[in-house]
């Protein structure tokens, strides 16, 4: 099986087309996330803390993930996204619950703590790859 790369045609400092929705997208995504893990953590009761705090667990992970495959094409950055956060979450869920110390709002901490370092990590490669040579001969 091959994955094909993509090559933009835009240079890297442009900005995205006016009317085009994806900006919006992802900073309503990131806020209901957000609002999601704060609900759990906080422990608050409302309706919306199931949904939202669903959407962080499987929504955190995969962002964080698909910042690491920033060379594939859209498509297959999804799947492999998709599926490894749920394979974070299972590994989470799995570790917490051998340790004989489940909690959901530990749940949410270390789901929240993995993707953070993940996204950390795919985020100084990048910038280490894009970093000039410092070396001199």
């Amino acid at each position: 099986m091959q994955t094909k790369t993509i090559n933009s045609n835009r240079s890297s400092g442009s900005r995205p087309v006016r009317g085009e929705p994806t900006p919006l997208l992802a900073g309503a995504a990131v806020a209901v996330g957000g609002v999601g893990a704060v609900l759990a953590l906080a422990d608050l009761a409302s309706p919306l803390r199931a949904p939202f705090t669903l959407f962080f667990l499987l929504g955190a992970p995969a962002a964080a993930i698909a910042a690491a495959l920033g060379r594939l094409d859209p498509l297959s950055r999804t799947v492999v996204a998709g599926a490894g956060a749920l394979a974070v979450d299972m590994l989470v869920a799995q570790t917490i619950l051998s340790l004989h110390v489940w909690s959901a709002r530990g749940g949410v901490a270390a789901v929240a703590v993995l993707s953070g370092t993940l996204f950390l990590l795919a985020s100084v490669r990048r910038r280490g790859a894009s970093a000039p040579d410092a070396r001199t001969d």
